[in-house]
């Protein structure tokens, strides 16, 4: 005998000895079948046990030598000899199984759901049916792309596994599978349900904890996550707890301990990538932005093919202004990744940011061009995709000042669906504002307003657009309307101590943000209070009070770039503290390189420092980004007129009188119009007297 023929033989024979006691198990007495989904119509033979056994031995051994060799002749025989003991056992439920379950392995899966089907039909109590056709939903899932077959899947999937926690009620692993499905549909209710049944069966259960934690995350509720995970002792937490409690931490923005958890949780799987991955993040958002690039680097190197990080490491270089960089690591990932939408989408990104707004646009076109639908039939996230992408171009059509076009791009989103049209109207209304077209703004929340009325967030935008067209009691009268007594009417606060700021009804304005502090729960919530309440004081020349708000708010996220520049800027345009002002704003530049008000405080520190080289540097590219801010023109205007530069002083700061002009009363404050009207007019007279020397020289 050969050696093949020989394992055949002694396999054969141990299930002659070993396999009949399960044969006979799983054999049932049932109703006769009308053999649909199972045997092919064949001549009647009289049922005959052992040849059915005998067949069904011979198809055992066939599916092992499947798996052995993946041979497909092995395939259809077993399929074949299970046919034939069907022959002599028709109503054998196990037969019937058995069969399902190797169409399920080989690949036909129509034959193997429609076994399945026919058995439950016989039997509904039948678990293993039930669990098969659970598997193969559950298998379907991932390889469906339409959005209504994949619904529908997740039905299915859903609908057997309820039926098998019925069955077999202390299945931890069924429980978990349901909860999962459940939390898929965004069901979270029974999700939990199902999590929480998991734990009471097995309160060990690594698996039921952290899914019970991750779907509290998911629900908002962080704080019960962390209690779920930080009841477990420390030694009983492994890789996968810590990972769990790392991401927890992260939710709750509590950077410092999620970096503890993660590396905890990569010193016990030094493998785990996952765990790497959220070490890397965290330290990124917690401003150790070189400790993240290390860790980011150190993935590359274990994992040469994830895109995923390429991606963060070209982020980070934007985030530094290192372009260049940024770009390399964004052409290693298209090579990863090249159906990728996010590559390019980045791309566009970094050349938005350096300037190159042609080559952003013609990268944003063709990923619009691939998204396009000729029936505007879009899955919602695809919707998303193209409302992402209209609205960057739009941006960067903005920069270059082709506002025409920024309008119509902003117009496409509106035919997205609800939520991708408010947020095109409000960049309209955006762009609007951008050439100082107050009247056009308002048109266009009244339009957005109107269009979609349940929108409370259009509400709010054309309160603040009837505040800037001198219709100042009837925006805060509508804002007031909005208040529900409710923690949504946060947000409301906010706007109206911003109107009431601009209105220089500053006791109402300190009132609405103190409201708005008494419905602030989360941190980010609280730190943008502290933001807003400096920002009103500032005005008010409150500027201790400021200051402390503003510290405040750096004491819980010292990398806010909107509390560093107005910290900054509050302080050097006082002369006050110049290094530490420096400092503040040189940190929220590093964060948003392109940001022209940014670089604005950054040339005006430097100004006040003496240093005007830098001053002129960084106020030029200030002027390139915002040019139209009379703010900028007038640090211009007196970083030429000081030095000795009178007819471009001169230029600067008619232009700031014109630009402010043109800006709405909230916006400028009549000292500084005094002042530069000044500065403009003595510029005038020593460029007279200039001119006068140089022409009696002659």
């Amino acid at each position: 005998m050969t050696s093949s023929v020989k394992q055949l033989a002694s396999k054969f024979l141990l299930l002659l000895v070993v396999g009949a006691a399960d044969f006979a198990a799983g054999q049932a007495s049932v109703p006769a079948a009308d053999a649909k989904g199972t045997a092919e119509s064949t001549p009647a033979v009289k049922p005959d046990k052992a040849q059915a056994y005998y067949h069904y031995a011979l198809a055992h051994i066939y599916e092992e030598l499947v798996t052995s060799y993946a041979r497909s002749e092995y395939v259809t025989k077993a399929i074949d000899e299970y046919k034939k003991a069907l022959e002599y056992d028709p109503d054998s439920q196990f037969l019937n199984a058995n069969l399902a379950e190797l169409y399920f392995k080989t690949g036909r899966i129509r034959d193997a759901v429609l076994d399945a089907q026919e058995i439950i039909k016989r039997d509904p109590k039948n678990l293993d049916a039930r669990r098969l056709l659970g598997r193969i939903y559950l298998h379907s899932l991932g390889d469906l792309q339409g959005e209504q077959q994949s619904n529908e899947m997740l039905r299915l999937a859903i609908e057997q596994y309820q039926q098998i926690v019925v069955l077999d009620p202390n299945s931890v692993e069924d429980h978990l599978l349901l909860g999962r499905l459940y939390s898929r549909n965004n069901d979270l209710q029974k999700a939990e349900a199902e999590f929480k049944t998991a734990v009471k069966l097995q309160p060990d259960s690594e698996d039921a904890l952290t899914y019970l934690a991750y779907l509290y995350n998911e629900e908002g509720d962080s704080k019960r996550a962390a209690e779920t995970l930080e009841a477990i002792p420390d030694s009983a937490r492994s890789s996968r707890l810590y990972a769990a409690l790392g991401y927890t931490y992260e939710q709750r923005r509590e950077y410092k301990k999620a970096i503890s958890a993660y590396q905890r949780s990569v010193e016990l799987d030094h493998d785990n990538l996952d765990s790497l991955r959220g070490l890397a993040q965290n330290l990124l958002n917690d401003g150790q932005t070189d400790a993240a690039m290390q860790q980011y680097k150190a993935i590359a190197e274990a994992d040469p093919q994830d895109a995923q990080t390429q991606l963060r490491i070209a982020e980070i270089y934007r985030s530094m202004g290192k372009f260049d960089l940024a770009l390399d690591s964004l052409k290693k990932a298209q090579n990863l990744a090249q159906d990728s939408l996010e590559v390019p989408y980045n791309m566009a990104l970094v050349y938005q940011s350096q300037g190159r707004y042609d080559e952003a646009a013609q990268i944003l076109q063709q990923l619009l061009s691939k998204n396009e639908k000729a029936d505007g039939n879009y899955s919602p996230s695809e919707r998303t995709n193209r409302a992402v992408f209209l609205e960057r171009l739009g941006s960067v059509q903005r920069e270059q000042a082709k506002y025409a076009a920024a309008i119509e791009t902003f117009r496409k989103t509106l035919s997205l669906g609800d939520d991708h049209a408010e947020r095109g109207y409000e960049q309209m209304v955006e762009t609007y504002r951008a050439q100082k077209q107050w009247p056009q703004a308002l048109a266009a929340a009244q339009e957005g307003s109107s269009k979609l009325p349940s929108s409370r967030d259009l509400k709010i935008t054309l309160a603040q657009q009837m505040v800037d067209n001198n219709q100042g009691s009837a925006a805060i009268s509508l804002m007031k309307s909005l208040l529900e007594n409710k923690p949504s009417d946060r947000e409301i606060y906010l706007g109206l101590a911003q109107m009431y700021t601009s209105l220089k009804r500053f006791p109402e304005a300190e009132d609405a943000v103190a409201q708005a502090e008494k419905l602030s729960s989360k941190q980010e919530e609280k730190d943008y209070v502290l933001f807003v309440a400096g920002s009103v004081y500032e005005r008010q020349k409150k500027f201790d009070i400021a200051e402390q708000k503003f510290k405040a708010a750096l004491s819980d996220d010292p990398r806010n770039a909107a509390v560093l520049n107005y910290l900054g800027y509050m302080l050097a345009d006082r002369g006050l503290r110049l290094e530490e002002a420096l400092a503040y704003i040189k940190k929220a530049v590093e964060q948003e390189p392109e940001n022209g008000a940014y670089l604005d405080s950054l040339g005006w520190a430097y100004f006040k420092m003496g240093n005007y080289d830098l001053a002129e540097v960084n106020l030029l590219k200030a002027g390139e980004k915002i040019g139209n801010d009379g703010t900028v023109q007038d640090h211009l205007g007196g970083l030429y007129f000081k030095t000795g530069r009178m007819k471009q002083a001169a230029a600067h700061w008619e232009r700031a009188l014109e630009e402010w002009n043109k800006s709405t009363p909230g916006e400028v404050d009549s000292a500084d119009v005094a002042r530069v009207t000044r500065d403009l007019e003595s510029a005038r007279v020593k460029l007279a007297q200039q001119q006068s020397q140089n022409q009696s020289q002659k």
